[in-house]
């Protein structure tokens, strides 16, 4: 796992503040820009997002329920539609579809932490400490 990518999973955990991830995307090139949302859309996917956690993505996320990402997340199949979210061009819509798509990763992977991992220390993405890994 690189660098990147523990980053998002640690925002979607809530371990930074999003202002620093929307600082850090913001720092990106368009073409990475567009790797980090094609990314969280995968990761989206993978932790069983439903279109259920529409609402709760939105609010979290902070945006209006007018705003074109959550429009698109609200219609429609939601695997197609994060995909049309990760898709959108305009520099605005990207962040915003960068801290909604944060959101809906946040929203299903508790889920799916809490349904699968049970028992357990969260996600799998994150290092267990020493001194649980030693059994003491």
């Amino acid at each position: 796992m690189n660098e990147r990518d523990v980053l998002l999973n640690e925002l979607a955990q809530g371990l930074h503040p999003m202002s620093q991830g929307i600082e850090w995307f913001d720092g990106l090139g368009r073409e990475e820009q567009s790797e980090v949302l094609l990314f969280l859309r995968h990761h989206c996917i993978q932790a069983r997002a439903v279109a259920e956690d529409a609402p709760e993505s939105i609010r979290r996320s902070g945006l209006r329920l007018t705003h074109t990402p959550a429009v698109l997340i609200s219609r429609g199949r939601i695997d197609e539609q994060l995909g049309k979210i990760a898709g959108l061009a305009p520099l605005d819509e990207r962040r915003k579809t960068f801290r909604l798509l944060t959101a809906v990763l946040a929203v299903a992977d508790a889920r799916r932490r809490e349904r699968f991992c049970s028992g357990g220390l969260g996600s799998v993405d994150v290092e267990e400490p020493e001194e649980l890994r030693d059994g003491s």
